[in-house]
Parts: structure tokens; C-alpha cells; sequence
């Protein structure tokens, strides 16, 4: 058997404990060097014509960049990835490198909303059309193509509110018209995601978030397959968003515990999701893993798990008046341990009101305001106190 087929038959959390890194190239130390590099030395004037050697240029790759991206590669099956300075230069670099004047894209409607912003203004100024599609449109995204239509981003579960697509029908269809596919895996990981095993061809990572899991860097990964694999790292050279080795080494070093981390926060969140369901106050739960979830069907077939992210709608009335915003500011100021702050994935749990106004063709709840909950690695029933202390607050809004 190849050492390849045996690294294909190990756990994920084995291969996260282990890929990217071989202690004896550093004389058995079990992490690799943090390289500080810019400047490369060749050995005579013929290796610094030819530039025949493994690293030339700090922008390029050094030890420390291999190691992160080497284990991503391993773990999402790709055949390479580049690592960028943060989660949304993961999204703009390969799109950028992919699009040109006069495309067409197809643009999930629940989408990370940096990623909106980014098609509805740099490359709308570059003469690329961006059309935002119903998350469950499945196979019928069809009747969105066009002759020019390159890529179809998606991203699931959708931010903020979870929808599950059908990304094989996707797949199908958007091959069969000669376009790319690129995902925003963040929410799941590959540990709870294979995205190309569906065939989607590249896959958006933000650093930041699990693979970190410490709220303390900025860092974004882009993996592709063979196909795209080339052009990718040539756009990724040409623009020079290299990282720094010391984020690097912090989101190296914190992928070592992902799994673990992963499994806590998915059997948390999950707990809490669950016995929110029949609170007085809170209208619905958006979490993909409940059997009441639309597309929990589809969340089943494709994934082995679910994050520790998810929102719960209050129960708020219209809309229109100002008691929608008093109940979420009061559920959110009742609040002792969950912080108020952006992003995700981190040790500590998290809250945010969520903003849906941009939504296109996916409506969002009418019910009341949405709340974003990080569920982190506090105890459970404390996290559960805290969120119902909250609900108490909202619901004493009149």
C-alpha cells in the first residue's frame, strides 16, 4: 500500500494532529521553525539565474508557510493551497484570479456579507455581473446561466441563517457549463465537510475562526484541485498577500487541537439549540442539525457534523417599530458571559445581532430580530443561564 493511500484511510483527527510538518526535517523538534524571511540566499550566480532551489523569496513560502499549507492540502484533499493574511482575502484572491471584464457569476443570496460587498463593488467596477441565488435552489440553478456565467460561489450552511444547498446538483450543473465552483467551508471545516469530495473546486477557509481557535489572529486559506490548482498559486505570487509566519504558527499550532475543540463546540451548541426550541420568547432556532430544520435532510447526507455557530430569532413583532431593536438590545445587555464582538470560532462564546437587510431572493425570519450565538468551551448550563437570562430581558420589553 502507498503512503499515500494509507495517509487516505486515517482519521481526520489524526491527520489534523500530524500533516504538514516532519519533526525529523528540524532535528526532531515537533513544531517547525517560525521563519522570518524576505531575503534568500543561493549558493553561486547559476542557482540565482535558474532560481533552482526550493525557496527564493520570502512571498514565495518558507518552511512555515509549507507547513500550515501542506497540512490543509493533506486534509482537504486538494492538491495545493495558499495561505493570505486574513478569512475575506481568502475570497477575494481566487476570485479575482478567476473572473474578467464581461463574466458572469452566481452568487449564493446567503452569503458571508464581506463577500457581497466585494462583488457588488470591486468587480462590479470590473465589469463582472454578480447574480444572487435562493440557497435551495439545488439542480434549478440551471435557469441562472448564462453563456458567459465562470463561477458559482457558495457557501454552507449560509451565514447567519443556515440554509443547507445541495452542492453535488450544483456541482453537476455548473460543470456541465464549463464554470468553477468555489466554497466557503469556515462554518464546518473539512473535519465536518469534504467539499471536494463533491467536486467543488476550490475551497475558502478563514483561519481565523476554528482552525485558530483562539481570537487572537488573522488568517485565511484557498485550496484547490488540480485543475485550478496552477492559476491559483500564480495569482496568489503575482499579488503578494503572503501571511506572516507568526499568525502562521498560531493557526498551525491551534489546527492541532481543531477536532477536539470542533466536538465540544458541536455537542454545546447542539445542547443549547435543542432546549431553546420551546422557550417562551424565542420564536425559532437556526441550526442545521435539528430534525426541524429546513434542508436538515440535505445537512445529513452531506455532513458528519455541526459547528458550534447558530442564531435563535426572538420573538420581536413588527419590524417597522423600535421595539424589534429594544428586545435584541436588551436580550444582548443582559448578557454576562457571552461577549459582544465579531467573528467566531474562538475559545469564549459570542453574540451579535445579525443584520439580513441585503437579502435578495432569501427572505429572511419576519418573526423578530436574529441573534448570532458562538457557542465556546464554557460549561453548558452556565451558557444556557446566561442565554435565558437574556431572553428574560427581551421578553420584559414591552
Amino acid at each position: 500500500m502507498s503512503d499515500k493511500n494509507r495517509a487516505s484511510q486515517k482519521s481526520i483527527k489524526t491527520v489534523i494532529t500530524h500533516a504538514g510538518n516532519n519533526p525529523r526535517d528540524y532535528y526532531g523538534f515537533v513544531n517547525p521553525p517560525v521563519v522570518h524571511a524576505s531575503t534568500v540566499l543561493f549558493p553561486d550566480s547559476a542557482t540565482l539565474a535558474s532560481r533552482n532551489q526550493k525557496y527564493t523569496y520570502g512571498t514565495r513560502g518558507t518552511p512555515t508557510s509549507d507547513a500550515l499549507a501542506d497540512a490543509i492540502t493533506e486534509i482537504e484533499g486538494a492538491a495545493g493551497t495558499i495561505v493570505v493574511p486574513s478569512g475575506l482575502a481568502a475570497i477575494t484572491v481566487p476570485l479575482l484570479g478567476f473572473v474578467k471584464a464581461g463574466d458572469h457569476i452566481l452568487v449564493v443570496d446567503s452569503v458571508y456579507s464581506p463577500t457581497r460587498r466585494f462583488c457588488d463593488t470591486i468587480l462590479a467596477k470590473m465589469g463582472v455581473e454578480t447574480t444572487y441565488y435562493d440557497p435551495e435552489i439545488g439542480a434549478d440553478i440551471e435557469t441562472l446561466f448564462k453563456p458567459n456565467t465562470s463561477i458559482v460561489f457558495t457557501e454552507t450552511p449560509g451565514s447567519n441563517t443556515y440554509e443547507i444547498q445541495d452542492i453535488p446538483a450544483i456541482v453537476e450543473v455548473a460543470h456541465r457549463h464549463d464554470a468553477m465552483v468555489m466554497l466557503d467551508n469556515t462554518w464546518a471545516t473539512a473535519v465536518f465537510y469534504k467539499a471536494m469530495s463533491f467536486g467543488v473546486d476550490i475551497v475558502v477557509h478563514a483561519g481565523t475562526k476554528y482552525p485558530s481557535g483562539h481570537s487572537d489572529v488573522l488568517l485565511g486559506m484557498v485550496s484547490a484541485n488540480e485543475k485550478y490548482w496552477d492559476k491559483l498559486y500564480e495569482t496568489y505570487v503575482t499579488f503578494g498577500v503572503c501571511a506572516g509566519p507568526d499568525d502562521i504558527y498560531l493557526v498551525l499550532r491551534g489546527l492541532r487541537s481543531m477536532a477536539v475543540r470542533l466536538a465540544h463546540h458541536e455537542k454545546s451548541a447542539l445542547s443549547i439549540a435543542e432546549r431553546l426550541q420551546n422557550v417562551e420568547g424565542v420564536a425559532r432556532v437556526l441550526h442545521p442539525a435539528l430534525p426541524e430544520f429546513p434542508g436538515h435532510d440535505l445537512w445529513k447526507r452531506d455532513f458528519s457534523g455541526s459547528s458550534g455557530l447558530f442564531s435563535i430569532v426572538l420573538d420581536g413583532g413588527d419590524a417597522s417599530t423600535s421595539r424589534w431593536k429594544r428586545k435584541a438590545d436588551a436580550f444582548l445587555d443582559a448578557l454576562e458571559i457571552f461577549g459582544l464582538g465579531y467573528s467566531w470560532g474562538g475559545f469564549e462564546s459570542l453574540a451579535v445581532p445579525v443584520f439580513l437587510g441585503d437579502r435578495i431572493v432569501a427572505k429572511p425570519p419576519t418573526e423578530g430580530p436574529v441573534i448570532r450565538l458562538q457557542i465556546g468551551l464554557e460549561d453548558t448550563e452556565d451558557l444556557l443561564a446566561d442565554i435565558m437570562q437574556g431572553i428574560a430581558a427581551a421578553n420584559a420589553v414591552s
